[in-house]
């Protein structure tokens, strides 16, 4: 198909317990659609320290053979479209540098910053539980910040996560500090196709606004976690009309 993407970064497998479909599908419905760069990029498994079991995604002990199944089936494709490995991650402090050394010894070739959690997810909250709290904004704020100057996140997955719903002014503050801050690392945001498909609170066009006046790279992305996901034309569509309606710097694809 022509007039689709040409690359998405974020596409999940059956690993996190809530995407369906094999990474074979997934696929051969990006060859379909004439993508020619598709990455896997699972939620990633935080080292728990207690004996807790995540809901949401793989174990430590499940990474290996998730890159080696992308790995071999990169190899089966080679002809038809280039396949990455990596992961959608929160940046929490206290998991990072073991998930640092997974990373670099399974060789992954990038990770996205995702972030549902500003700390283990067994204390939470979710991000995107709606709150009018400031401190939780400037702590997402501060928290995206901190992370991306490791320099491990090739983006910022759903920035419009964060379900402020107090002061607007609070909320523009906070999100032109993030933004400027994104920007100045040259870090792209994603708009998020999956939140636009089940109508949740993001895309929300009051964020959207920002990276106009900023002048941050954006990318769009499927979150794809049924392989529907992989050939979602509305939302495609609809992704674009926010990108024409604010004058948005998108870009199609980035350096892996």
């Amino acid at each position: 198909m022509t007039g689709f993407l040409k690359a998405n970064y974020h596409t999940h497998t059956y690993r996190c317990q809530h995407a369906y479909g094999s990474e074979r599908e997934y696929i051969e419905a990006a060859i379909r659609m004439g993508i020619a760069e598709l990455g896997f990029s699972d939620h990633v498994p935080c080292p728990f320290k207690d004996g807790y079991v995540s809901g949401i995604r793989m174990t430590m002990e499940q990474a290996p053979e998730y890159v080696y199944a992308i790995r071999e089936l990169g190899k089966e494709y080679a002809s038809d479209i280039k396949l990455y490995v990596g992961f959608e991650a929160e940046y929490i402090p206290e998991f990072f540098k073991e998930q640092k050394a997974m990373f670099d010894r399974l060789g992954c070739d990038y990770m996205i910053m995702g972030q549902h959690f500003m700390k283990s997810e067994q204390t939470g909250p979710y991000t995107g539980t709606p709150t009018d709290d400031e401190s939780r904004i400037r702590e997402y704020v501060d928290t995206v910040i901190e992370g991306m100057k490791t320099g491990m996140y090739s983006y910022l997955a759903h920035p419009d996560l964060i379900n402020y719903q107090g002061l607007d002014s609070v909320y523009e503050w906070e999100m032109t500090r993030m933004c400027k801050a994104l920007k100045e690392l040259d870090i792209p945001l994603e708009i998020n196709m999956l939140g636009i498909s089940a109508g949740k609170h993001y895309p929300t066009e009051r964020f959207w606004c920002i990276p106009h006046d900023i002048g941050n790279k954006v990318i769009l992305g499927l979150d794809a976690h049924t392989v529907d996901n992989i050939c979602d034309v509305e939302s495609y569509e609809k992704a674009l009309d926010i990108v024409r309606k604010y004058d948005l710097n998108l870009i199609d694809r980035i350096e892996i």
